[in-house]
């Protein structure tokens, strides 16, 4: 491991992120309390042809659909930050957890960046908690899904917080790649071991590739209070096989709010030839991810990561006409990295 942040030395980087590559400032320990995020959830995942996508998280990995909607107008592209933007977007649960699949209608986005691996910094994945590596597995070989992973992978004895866990890589029908996870009692929340007759259970967390993990916890837990629930350094065979990277070397931290799936960094430690995140991504965008969180208070958020130098893509905390997308108010923004957050005020 390579030690605890050092909120000094992060706060004196400055990163290019998004259409404007402004330098992100993060606070020093004595800054005033963070304005509290409650939960993380639903995490949104942009899709070319809702119906297939629906199609393939309902049967293959037995999401259960909450709600259909189709919204367009001025509030919705001051949100997103697409003109002319008309969006048809479904609500999907699985266990406790939610996803959002998001078509774009008009607009039409581009399509996913040829060659894109595991390490490049645009990357985010939501880890599925299964009853049964072997049977999952089965399941999604009968869905004919395109691998990541070489094949089920089991993490070795000698690490301490990750032996034995069982895990692999998958792509979805838009090429975002998904991860299937088995855990060990013990490990992960106490529900995952909970008896159950459904092999997909729930989401764990989504991981994101961050090129400096202290920069990320002075934006995740100095300025929005995230706590870290763990850590780990993997590498080896099982871990290069797992994310198809030679060499594979990670650092990876798990923070958590009071509710919801984990943010998982994920820092590559080697190799470090990962592409950066692509500076003109859009939301309509194939690449694109954007995850809720939900404050209590959206203005004091706003007003911290504006004062932080984040880099906004709503101009504000825009109000919604209506509730059909589960908030009142939202805006989105991107972390020290480009990875996109929606915050959200109910």
């Amino acid at each position: 491991m390579r030690g605890r942040v050092v909120v000094a030395r992060a706060a004196q980087r400055a990163i290019a992120v998004g259409a404007r590559a402004r330098s992100v400032r993060v606070p020093s320990l004595t800054s005033s309390p963070v304005p509290a995020i409650a939960a993380v959830g639903p995490v949104e995942l942009t899709v070319s042809d809702l119906d297939r996508s629906l199609d393939f998280y309902t049967h293959a990995l037995t999401f259960t659909k909450v709600s259909e909607t189709e919204v367009a107008g001025e509030a919705i592209e001051r949100l997103n930050g697409v003109s002319g933007a008309r969006i048809r977007q479904a609500r999907l649960r699985l266990g406790d957890e939610e996803i959002e699949l998001s078509e774009y209608l008009v607009p039409r986005g581009r399509p996913r960046p040829v060659g894109a691996r595991s390490n490049d910094r645009s990357f985010q994945h939501i880890a599925i908690i299964v009853a049964d590596m072997d049977k999952a597995f089965a399941v999604l070989q009968q869905n004919k899904v395109e691998f990541v992973s070489t094949g089920p992978q089991t993490l070795p004895a000698w690490n301490p917080n990750a032996g034995g866990i069982q895990a692999f890589y998958f792509k979805d029908p838009d090429g975002h790649t998904l991860e299937i996870l088995r855990l060990l009692p013990g490990k992960g929340a106490a529900k995952w071991g909970l008896p159950s007759d459904r092999l997909f259970l729930g989401i764990d967390h989504t991981a994101i590739v961050v090129g400096d993990t202290d920069t990320s916890l002075a934006f995740y837990r100095d300025l929005l209070g995230f706590r870290i629930a763990g850590t780990s350094e993997n590498y080896g065979v099982e871990q290069e096989r797992l994310n198809n990277v030679l060499g594979a070397r990670l650092r990876i931290t798990s923070l958590r709010a009071a509710n919801g799936p984990a943010i998982e960094f994920i820092e590559y430690l080697a190799p470090r030839d990962g592409r950066p995140f692509p500076p003109d991504e859009h939301a309509n965008d194939l690449v694109h991810w954007q995850t809720t969180l939900v404050a209590a208070d959206i203005d004091g958020v706003a007003r911290t990561l504006r004062e932080r130098g984040a880099p906004f893509i709503s101009p504000g905390a825009v109000k919604l006409p209506d509730d059909r997308l589960g908030f009142a108010r939202g805006l989105l923004v991107r972390d020290p990295d480009g990875h996109v957050m929606e915050v959200v005020q109910k």
